[in-house]
């Protein structure tokens, strides 16, 4: 039967990371994005030279520093989720019964087909 059975791992497919081919070939595609971008505005920075000096020194300053963020982009790493749940749900724990209460020994009552005596504060008994 496949039932619950107890002491097995429980894993949630939700919290799994994508797969490492899909992560680099995000990563390539982002690196492609920025390198493009950054060849757009170092031509834009030639065409614009004479034409708008502030608007081509914007795009040549783009230019040089697009290619040190792109390659820190493209080499971040695998991405970690904070904000998933975690992938390893632990089984549920049995909850921990208190020790009794260390009481002193206890007198035999009505119960015990014993009568139970008080003592006789006369010494009668």
């Amino acid at each position: 039967m496949l039932g619950k059975q107890s002491g097995a791992e429980v894993f949630r497919i939700t919290g799994a990371r994508q797969g490492l081919a899909e992560d680099v070939r995000g990563r390539q595609r982002r690196y492609v994005i920025s390198m493009s971008v950054r060849t757009v505005s170092v031509v834009a920075a030639a065409v614009l030279w004479n034409v708008e000096r502030h608007v081509a020194i914007v795009a040549l300053a783009l230019g040089v520093l697009l290619p040190y963020v792109a390659v820190v982009i493209a080499n971040a790493g695998r991405e970690n989720s904070p904000s998933l749940p975690s992938t390893f749900v632990p089984a549920a724990t049995r909850p921990v019964l208190g020790a009794a209460p260390a009481a002193g020994p206890a007198e035999p009552g009505p119960e015990s087909g014993r009568v139970f005596r008080s003592p006789d504060p006369n010494g009668h008994g």
